[in-house]
């Protein structure tokens, strides 16, 4: 049976925290993707995310991005 693309269920992005996706850089690369692709001003969610420790940046991630990224840890 062939079916049209939007018919297809949308899937979540996934990363792992514990593998190399999930460094602080890779998050900060993939924020300000997202806001591209979402038209979103990344400026005050990149300075919110580099505020604080490691967990305040993935909480930060989470926050704005976890409706379109699953984060594993």
């Amino acid at each position: 049976m062939i079916k049209l693309r939007r018919e297809m269920p949308s899937r979540k992005h996934e990363i792992d925290l514990t593998g190399p996706k999930g460094n602080a850089f890779y998050l900060l690369g993939q924020a300000k993707s997202l806001c591209k692709q979402l038209d979103v001003d990344s400026s005050d969610i990149l300075e919110e995310m580099q505020a604080g420790n490691y967990d305040n940046l993935v909480d930060v991630f989470d926050d704005n991005f976890g409706e379109y990224v699953t984060l594993y840890r």
